[in-house]
């Protein structure tokens, strides 16, 4: 459990810094919905992140704690590449969603 904990947690550490305009940033993330469907694949990378990030922000919804544990994940190079494991498969998810709904657009236009 305490390795879920910090894997779900460098997620989104990793994508903020202790100042307040990332701190506003995940407010307003909290609350936007997401689609699949991206214009591009870095588009579609940014939604994996967001995904994992959203993950980690139902998971432990209390920043106090997991900017408390930023310190123990940020050092350790498993719950890293874990991390970026997330995001990964995220990704995949993202690239099928549009390689599906891409398909079924042209085969529509013929």
């Amino acid at each position: 459990m305490k390795y879920l904990i910090i894997i779900l947690s460098i997620t989104l550490g990793s994508f903020f810094t202790a100042n307040a305009q990332d701190s506003n940033r995940a407010d307003s993330t909290d609350n936007e919905s997401l689609s699949l469907i991206t214009n591009s694949p870095e588009e579609g990378f940014q939604v994996a992140i967001q995904l994992a990030r959203k993950g980690v922000t139902s998971t432990q919804p209390d920043k106090e704690v997991l900017f408390m544990l930023r310190d123990v994940y940020s050092k350790d190079p498993d719950a890293l590449i874990a991390s970026s494991q997330v995001i990964a498969i995220h990704f995949q998810t993202v690239a099928a969603a549009n390689n599906y709904w891409r398909k079924h657009s042209e085969e529509k236009q013929q």
